[in-house]
């Protein structure tokens, strides 16, 4: 596990509800000490963290995007990605979608598709 392998990464999908993986990987990774901030279109505060409402919000872009949502809003985060130059995006399980996937590709966003906890040893 390297806390420091990524400048900033973003969470989307971070839930207040402390049974949502949202919230889970959001508060290990803060734990953990990775650099991470966390996105929910409803905004809030969620351990003591502000949350943004969108990637766009973000004062500095982060360099690495986490997907915990529907495959949908992945695609659009994908989307939103493309537009601020964001070109990592790690699917975690339940979040991908082939549509996400081939957009990306197209982008030139690399993609993973694993839950990053585990493949990071955070978990």
């Amino acid at each position: 596990m390297n806390p420091k392998e990524y400048k900033l990464i973003a969470v989307v999908g971070v839930s207040d509800d402390a049974s949502k993986y949202g919230h889970k990987i959001f508060r290990d990774l803060l734990n953990a000490g990775f650099p991470v901030k966390g996105i929910n279109p409803k905004g809030g505060f969620v351990l003591g963290q502000n949350l943004y409402r969108s990637l766009s919000e973000m004062e500095t872009r982060p360099e690495l995007v986490i997907t915990v949502v529907p495959p949908a809003v992945t695609e659009q985060v994908v989307e939103e990605c493309n537009k601020l130059g964001i070109g990592n995006v790690w699917m975690q399980p339940g979040s991908e979608s082939e549509a996400a996937l081939e957009k990306a590709k197209a982008y030139g966003i690399k993609t993973v598709m694993a839950c990053f906890m585990v493949a990071k040893a955070v978990w």
